[in-house]
């Protein structure tokens, strides 16, 4: 018997290959130029518009965790930001600013870098808000600390844009995003209280 590797298909398949893998390079090419780009000025128009929260990891802050001695309000005990960081800050605030977003509520968790952070942003007073400090050391308290930010993210009137400036596990505990540092993630959220994640914005 004759082997059919010859066999050549009719013009109609040939003509749906093509198409298919048409459009498959046209998306790669799309994903590897200038989407991203795209993709962060809707998230930007997003956050501006209202009704959006971002989610703010603080800056650059070298090490991990704190000290052992560790005291809330004393710096000296802290894992503070580096002059780095202190630069990333600022340059975060340029961001909000050349996107449109020139004040929003502030918050932040009650550690050092944060309050830093949060400050040099230049967006506005800020205020400290206790469901934002870390619980690295304490995960027991993850899901008591992430219900709390959860509901008081649905007592909020979100007329305009609010920044959290907090640690890389309160982000991850309520979005399941791991952010880096100065990383903003920004979310939605519906009338039923459920969180929607727009997107990310790298910041380094």
């Amino acid at each position: 018997m004759n082997a059919n590797h010859g066999v050549k298909p009719d013009p109609r398949t040939r003509r749906q290959i093509f198409c298919v893998c048409s459009i498959i390079l046209v998306c790669l090419s799309v994903s590897a130029s200038g989407f991203s780009a795209d993709s962060e000025s809707y998230i930007w128009k997003a956050l501006a518009s209202g009704g959006c929260v971002a989610l703010m990891r603080h800056a650059l802050a070298p090490g991990t965790g704190d000290p052992p001695e560790f005291q809330v309000g004393d710096c000296t005990t802290q894992r503070n930001l580096s002059d780095d960081g202190r630069d990333q800050a600022g340059r975060i605030g340029d961001r909000f600013r050349e996107n449109g977003i020139y004040r929003a509520r502030v918050f932040s968790s009650q550690w050092c870098r944060c309050l830093e952070t949060a400050r040099l942003l230049k967006l506005g007073a800020v205020a400290d808000l206790a469901p934002l400090n870390s619980f690295f050391r304490q995960f027991e308290r993850r899901a008591l600390q992430t219900e709390a930010l959860r509901q008081w993210l649905g007592e909020q009137e979100l007329d305009r844009p609010i920044v959290l400036v907090t640690h890389q596990v309160n982000i991850t505990a309520l979005t399941g995003v791991y952010p880096d540092s100065g990383e903003l993630v920004v979310i939605r959220r519906s009338e039923t209280g459920n969180i929607q994640i727009i997107g990310t914005i790298e910041t380094r």
